[in-house]
């Protein structure tokens, strides 16, 4: 059997045929995988470790029409195992409700697993604008965030039927169950996320627009100067903002303003650039100056949630030193 190489972390099937017809799912299998764990890293680990058993037994492997049914039913189970070890991933707002903007409700909790963002490009699969659009709207944080309440074999079945549009049957035939159990947990996780007012995107969302481009400049311009009444124009006023791996989140743009002109106010003067989209959203990456007096340190991935011409949600990811490699954005910026 060809040898296998590691690139980047993830598998890369060496040479002939059975690598390059595994190397075609990579992406769409990643998908599946963020949704199903929450964290792109994860993902690719459960990819890798999808196409490794895949490649090792595809000697072995009956039924090749259906080869994209094998490797999901491989896919599952991995991430079944891996899901079986530890609790579900959160975002602040799971955790509790809004809190005031003063530093004392600021706390780290690094005994909770948090969702994690996650580029475009490496979950989105390529091909029809339309499947794209939706592939998007499926991978937004609130919603992976959603299906992390689900039990692991409901949240399958729902990716499954309601975002992969499988039929019932064979989702039934890959977990091995009969198709009253698949209809009965798809209706069970369609109730737990019609309770959180959030479901698949039935409809194509509509692509950014040059007006939201504008909106996004003005934010980035207006970030960078720290000047609130120009942002005033650009947040909704009920707009939220969240900053993992901190449990605090604020409502209201308000709270947020407060929170930016008080506890936060070191990111006055920080550099705002763009970088590839997160989970279906516009991304920047954020560099506040630098202690040393000298340049611009990372300080947080942002993600914005737009509609009907305001930002209505903030998410800051601080971990940067995980997240920005992921979507290639320099460790600091040179004055």
């Amino acid at each position: 059997m060809p040898d296998l190489e590691v690139t980047g972390g993830a598998v890369s099937l060496a040479q002939g045929d059975v690598a390059e017809r595994l190397e075609l799912y990579r992406r769409e299998l990643t998908g599946y995988c963020y949704r199903m764990l929450g964290s792109p890293f994860e993902a690719e680990d459960a990819v890798q470790e999808t196409l490794l058993r895949a490649w090792k037994a595809f000697d072995r492997f009956e039924g090749r029409a259906a080869l994209r049914s094998w490797l999901y039913r491989i896919a599952t189970n991995v991430c079944l195992d891996m899901l079986g070890a530890r609790e579900r991933r959160a975002r602040p707002m799971d955790l509790g409700p809004a809190r005031e903007p003063v530093a004392d409700n600021l706390n780290a909790l690094p005994e909770v697993t948090w969702i994690e963002p996650a580029p475009d490009g490496l979950v989105v699969p390529e091909g029809d604008p339309a499947e794209v659009a939706v592939a998007r709207e499926t991978i937004r944080l609130a919603f992976v965030a959603a299906l992390q309440h689900l039990p692991p074999r409901q949240r399958a079945v729902l990716i499954l039927c309601e975002v992969l549009r499988w039929q019932a049957s064979e989702v039934a035939e890959l977990l091995e169950t009969s198709v009253a159990s698949v209809n009965s947990a798809l209706q069970r996780a369609r109730a737990t996320l019609e309770a959180r007012d959030l479901s698949p995107a039935e409809q194509e969302p509509p692509a950014m627009d040059e007006a939201e481009r504008e909106l996004l400049a003005r934010y980035v311009d207006a970030f960078e100067r720290y000047d609130m009444d120009a942002l005033t124009t650009l947040l909704h006023e009920d707009a939220t903002q969240s900053m993992p791996p901190y449990d605090l989140w604020l409502t209201g743009r308000e709270d947020i303003f407060t929170w930016w002109l008080g506890p936060g106010a070191g990111c006055r003067g920080s550099r705002v650039i763009p970088t590839v989209a997160a989970n279906g959203s516009p991304a920047f990456g954020q560099y506040k100056p630098s202690e040393s007096g000298s340049g611009f340190d990372p300080w947080a991935l942002q993600v914005l949630e737009v509609e009907d011409g305001r930002i209505v949600e903030l998410t800051f990811f601080l971990d940067t030193e995980r997240v920005f490699p992921l979507f290639g954005l320099p460790p600091r910026l040179e004055a």
